[in-house]
């Protein structure tokens, strides 16, 4: 009987150390497949591969296109592409990204229980909002075993909390915990699996890099009243029971927390910028005033008075609402 002999794991903000610590506690015997995926920039350096082969007796590398699924390999997804796995092996996306990152977590995982069901364990580490809810949800949903770092030790509660709302996790335990219980999942028999929707294969087709559109967007997706951050195009809400989150025609994907964060911060830029152009009109009438009064338009210089209050009540409403979106978003002690 095939065992749980694929392990995906997502992480963000605190992953490397988190990781640090896993592998190194891998025995050189580990018998499944793991595969790695952490926010990284699209220049970003290669160096955690490097830094987790110092500390494990299991090969470490970046995936490439093409890779075989080996037993006993660490694979970690390269700068700018999504890793997904297939019955065939190892692909490499250029697909759009999801959650404004590429690689993202939500792909890996979507591709693995996709492909293998029941012997998928997925893993979500610290990090910041909530890329991997839905896609641990999906390996929940093709019949594999889904765990969480506890978020009362994690560096970044948001991802396993978030993870825990949309999945509610088979496993929720303490980074320590974490190495003996995948050692102990992957001798376990692996479940008879459930095939993917056709929603999910339409997504994964999307981080392969082929284009939705907005025929296919329909077939899962409704439109909303919300813009993609990312090109401007109309967002379209997810169908599915899974946490809330929405697509374009383009292909990116968001998160509802996500986009409630692309929203914020737009929000906050608009309001600089407005605030910077009604500081420089009060900086104008002031002058305005002083130059009308200079030559004895007195009339003049009333108006540019009454011009002045305005913008000066303008700017007071306007610097406490730039105040109070800047402490919103400040983390809590």
């Amino acid at each position: 009987m095939p065992r749980r002999d694929i392990i995906v794991i997502g992480g963000s903000a605190g992953a490397p150390a988190a990781l640090h610590a896993l592998v190194a506690a891998l025995p050189a015997d580990f018998a499944a497949s793991v595969f790695i995926v952490t926010h990284v920039p699209v220049h970003g350096s290669m160096l955690l591969a490097g830094l987790l082969d110092a500390r494990t007796p299991l090969p470490v590398a970046y995936a490439q296109d093409g890779d075989a699924i080996t037993p006993g390999r660490i694979l970690i997804a390269p700068p700018d592409r999504h890793l997904l796995l297939t019955s065939a092996g190892v692909r490499l996306g250029l697909g759009p990204r999801e959650n404004l990152a590429r690689p993202a977590i939500d792909p890996l995982f979507r591709s693995a229980g996709a492909a293998f069901g029941g012997r998928v364990i997925g893993v979500i580490l610290t990090g910041m909002l909530d890329d991997g809810a839905a896609g641990l949800l999906a390996v929940k949903r093709c019949g594999g075993a889904t765990v969480v770092q506890d978020p009362v030790g994690a560096a970044a509660p948001d991802m396993p909390r978030a993870a825990i709302r949309a999945a509610d996790p088979d496993y929720v335990v303490d980074l320590t915990e974490l190495p003996q219980l995948l050692e102990s999942l992957a001798r376990e028999e692996a479940p008879l699996g459930r095939a993917p929707s056709p929603e999910m294969k339409l997504e994964l087709d999307d981080a392969l890099g082929e284009r939705l559109g907005a025929e296919r967007l329909q077939e899962f997706a409704r439109p909303s009243a919300f813009s993609c951050p990312q090109c401007l195009g109309m967002l379209s809400e997810v169908k599915d029971e899974g946490p809330l989150r929405y697509r374009c025609q383009i292909g990116h994907a968001l998160a509802a927390d996500m986009l409630d964060d692309c929203q914020d911060r737009a929000l906050e830029q608009a309001m600089g910028v407005a605030l910077r152009i009604l500081e420089e009109r009060i900086g104008l009438m002031k002058r305005l005033i002083e130059d009308a009064r200079a030559q004895g338009r007195h009339a003049a210089a009333s108006l540019h008075e009454a011009r002045l209050h305005d913008y000066q009540e303008h700017a007071d409403i306007l610097r406490r609402a730039v105040l109070a979106t800047v402490t919103k978003r400040e983390p809590a002690d």
